[in-house]
């Protein structure tokens, strides 16, 4: 149940999806004497949807969640494991388009082509089956096997998580799946702004992993003017950063995580 209504309640709370609604449903003010009242509050709230557009709005929310964790200066001589993430297919395109098509997060599946060179005997996990409400008859993995082998990646010792529909499913299920040992080294990939709330998810499963954030969207710094080129990037980074917080926020209330915003343990 939580999970379907966690889907619900992250489409209801996308900030654009929110001030359409109240638009539109001011638009039905049913007393004419207050009719001009709902007009300007319709363009305020279109106001508030030209400053998504136009202000680096999704970038300073970004810069937080982004910059919580970074890759080692230094990565490990020895990795025992590569963990990433799924959610860089776009499920329902490459279902019926018959081949792997990918979203914004694509550099998840290419991280390991030269993570693998640098760790060759590393053991690779790909862990995610559907994150939709309403998942089809094709899983990532269905997808993303194919490009790995053609891409040289799994030679056939690539694991594929394939149960799991979110971040704590994939923390829980892939423990479960690789069994970790103590002293291991794993290094987790996954988009930079969702590694806090990954983090947090993994270490409360009792796997002890290091962030390898990839796919970043923001410059890294605050105060940086950057509005990007279209505005389904400007607006998709608002409502990314939104679904972190709120993801943070419920999963900390939910007992998911321990920490609202999980850092670094030597911060």
């Amino acid at each position: 149940m939580f999970f379907e209504f966690s889907k619900i309640a992250g489409y209801l709370v996308s900030p654009v999806h929110m001030l359409l609604a109240l638009g539109f449903s001011l638009t039905f003010w049913p007393q004419v004497t207050k009719r001009s009242a709902s007009f300007r509050l319709i363009q305020f709230l279109l106001a508030i949807l030209l400053s998504m557009l136009i202000l680096p709005i999704g970038n300073e929310l970004l810069v937080p969640l982004e910059t919580r964790f970074t890759a080692p200066a230094q990565l490990p001589e020895q990795v025992d494991g590569i963990i990433v993430l799924g959610g860089a297919v776009d499920e329902v395109v490459s279902g019926g388009q018959g081949y792997l098509s990918v979203n914004g997060e694509a550099e998840r599946l290419m991280a390991p082509v030269s993570l693998l060179r640098l760790y060759p005997s590393a053991r690779l996990v790909l862990t995610g089956g559907s994150g939709s409400l309403n998942p089809g008859p094709f899983k990532e993995s269905d997808k993303v096997r194919p490009f790995w082998r053609d891409a040289i990646v799994d030679r056939g010792q690539v694991l594929y998580e394939e149960a799991s529909r979110n971040t704590h499913e994939n923390a829980v299920f892939t423990r479960d799946l690789v069994k970790p040992k103590a002293g291991e080294k794993w290094l987790l990939v996954t988009s930079a702004a969702h590694m806090p709330r990954s983090m947090g998810l993994f270490r409360k499963a009792g796997f002890d992993v290091i962030a390898y954030p990839v796919a970043f969207k923001s410059t890294g710094k605050d105060g940086q003017w950057y509005v990007p080129r279209t505005a389904g990037a400007a607006l998709g980074n608002i409502e990314s950063a939104v679904h972190e917080y709120v993801g943070l926020w419920v999963y900390y209330q939910t007992g998911r995580i321990d920490n609202l915003f999980p850092a670094p343990l030597d911060k």
